[in-house]
C-alpha cells in the first residue's frame, strides 16, 4: 500500500516520492484536460464532429453528445487520483485499467473496420494514438510512484 513519505526514511528516498507524485498528478492531469475539453466539445457542439464518424443530423450530433457525456463519466476517477496519487492508487490502477480497455476497444473497432470509411477510420485512429500515449505517459508515472514509494519504505525498514 502507498503512504506518504516515512519520516524515518532517508530524505532522499521521501524526496523521491515526492517528485515521482508530481509526475504522476502532472500526467493524469493532462489526459485529464485533454479528455475533458473533446468531452465539452463533444456535448456543446456535436455538430462539429458528426461527419469524423460518418453521421449526421440530429441522430449524430446525438449521437456525439453522447459519447461526450460518456468520456466525462469516464473521467470522474481521475480528480482523486490528480489530488493524491499516492493516497488514491486503487483509482489510479482503475484510470489505468479504462484506459488499457479504450486503448484495446477502439483498436479493434479500427482493425475491424472495412475499407471505405476514411473518415471515421481517421477519428479512430486519432483515438487510438492519444489513449496509447495517455496510457504510456500515466503508466510509466504511476510505475515510478510505485517504485519510489517501495525504495522509501524499504530505507525506513
Amino acid at each position: 500500500m502507498l503512504s506518504t513519505p516515512d519520516t524515518n526514511a532517508p530524505a532522499a528516498c521521501r524526496s523521491g516520492v515526492q517528485r515521482s507524485a508530481w509526475f504522476a498528478r502532472l500526467a493524469f492531469a493532462a489526459v485529464f484536460v485533454v479528455n475533458v475539453q473533446c468531452a465539452v466539445q463533444f456535448v456543446l457542439w456535436p455538430e462539429a464532429y458528426t461527419s469524423g464518424f460518418e453521421l449526421a443530423g440530429v441522430p449524430g450530433a446525438t449521437a456525439v453528445r453522447g459519447l461526450g457525456i460518456a468520456f466525462l463519466m469516464w473521467n470522474a476517477t481521475y480528480p482523486a487520483v490528480i489530488a493524491s496519487p499516492a493516497r488514491f492508487r486503487a483509482l489510479g490502477v482503475v484510470v489505468l485499467a479504462q484506459q488499457a480497455i479504450g486503448l484495446a476497444g477502439e483498436s479493434w473497432i479500427r482493425l475491424s473496420l472495412p475499407a471505405g470509411h476514411e473518415a471515421l477510420a481517421a477519428s479512430i485512429d486519432r483515438f487510438v494514438v492519444f489513449d496509447a500515449a495517455g496510457l504510456a505517459l500515466m503508466g510509466v508515472a504511476f510505475a515510478w510512484l510505485l517504485v519510489a514509494d517501495r525504495r522509501a519504505r524499504h530505507a525506513a525498514a
